[in-house]
């Protein structure tokens, strides 16, 4: 029982202290720290992620507020937003970056048996970036356009739980193909990317080390044909054909030869080209798994909507890298908590509930279960329907 301790006291249970401990020694993140220990920034951070804050003083305000909760929530002084700013900008951002590494190998165990739909035992990955358009005279750090900045997301989504396995957080010239060079391959995965990543000689890359990817072609590649097997067009198969790539550079980026699978799509009429390494699966499976890969571009939408991402509490690069990485925790750890406790209510309706009663001194597997006269969602915000895992 948690008679006593408020909501929020107790989701920051299901942080791992002890991983986070080593983390923050790893780092020396505590030296010579009077106030505003590093645990008790995450928990600032977590506090202002999960009820909307946006600002330092927004924070001050609304913990000064509830001073007398303060101690059971884990604070051994009250939070001044100047303390939190210089943590902010001075504490290395690989802390809440290796702290969300934790907390993302703890969520995928525990989403790993979530089904997916396509009879498919392999890990299926959606790969893809977005922008977060910041102002150039205050994030000078991260170029973007001649009068703009902005940083981008590359984001891994594990599609069984829609649970980010991987993050990169660069400034906004970075090109989402150059996100391949830094990224570690599970040998039996499938990747699916759209043709941003559309770059032979790195897809060669993975396929010897083992992986799969599915992406689609663009209009001006040059390929002949070189085998085509029967398929039913009723199902919107066109063609299934392996092909070889024409032109000496492009021949010597990918020597062997490519699954093309050409798809009409029944509800939008449109013909779709899918390029894979893959030849075994049906290619309705290859076209069922590219469609997939639009989780990724929701996931992007939701943390946009619901995170705390877009206005930052310090100007500097590690005070940014911090922010996200920390919004990245308190959503992955929202999801452990749903798991472990088996709700079933929405992501999104857990952090609705957590907005208003995260000083309440309820038992949280009931604060957060759903009972007969919960109002649905609206019906005009599909995307926030998402996480319904």
């Amino acid at each position: 029982m948690n008679v006593g301790k408020t909501l929020f006291a107790q989701i920051m249970e299901f942080v791992p202290w002890t991983s986070f401990s080593r983390i923050v020694q790893r780092y020396s993140g505590d030296a010579g720290v009077r106030r505003l220990t590093c645990s008790e920034q995450f928990r600032v951070m977590a506090f202002a992620q999960l009820t909307w804050r946006e600002s330092l003083r927004d924070i001050e305000v609304t913990l000064g507020a509830n001073s007398s909760k303060l101690y059971a929530m884990g604070f051994r002084h009250s939070v001044h937003r100047s303390t939190l700013a210089d943590a902010n900008e001075s504490r290395d951002w690989r802390i809440w970056s290796d702290l969300a590494a934790v907390l993302i190998r703890r969520a995928r165990k525990l989403y790993l048996d979530e089904d997916l739909g396509l009879e498919l035992k392999n890990t299926v990955y959606a790969l893809d970036a977005t922008t977060i358009d910041l102002c150039l005279s205050l994030f000078d750090w991260a170029p973007f356009r001649k009068a703009k900045a902005a940083v981008k997301l590359h984001t891994l989504l594990d599609l069984r739980g829609c649970i980010p396995a991987f993050i990169h957080i660069s400034d906004g010239k970075m090109h989402e193909v150059n996100v391949l060079d830094i990224l570690v391959l599970e040998p039996g995965a499938f990747y699916v990317m759209d043709r941003g990543y559309l770059d032979f000689a790195r897809l060669f890359q993975m396929h010897q080390a083992g992986a799969f990817f599915v992406t689609r072609a663009k209009s001006n590649m040059n390929a002949r044909r070189v085998y085509s097997a029967k398929v039913d067009r009723s199902s919107g198969i066109i063609c299934d054909q392996a092909i070889a790539l024409n032109g000496h550079y492009a021949a010597q980026d990918y020597p062997e030869h490519l699954r093309r699978i050409r798809f009409k799509d029944p509800q939008t009429q449109k013909i779709l080209v899918f390029l894979t390494n893959n030849t075994a699966l049906p290619p309705l499976t290859i076209a069922a798994l590219y469609k997939r890969r639009w989780q990724v571009e929701l996931f992007f939408k939701w943390i946009k909507q619901h995170l705390r991402i877009k206005k930052f509490l310090g100007n500097s690069e590690n005070a940014v890298k911090t922010q996200i990485w920390c919004a990245v925790s308190t959503y992955v750890l929202i999801a452990i908590v749903k798991k472990e406790l088996q709700l079933n209510a929405s992501l999104y309706t857990l952090l609705q509930i957590l907005s208003v009663s995260v000083f309440e001194k309820t038992e949280v597997s009931s604060a957060l279960q759903l009972d007969g006269n919960t109002i649905d969602n609206p019906s005009d915000a599909n995307q926030l329907n998402l996480f319904t895992f």
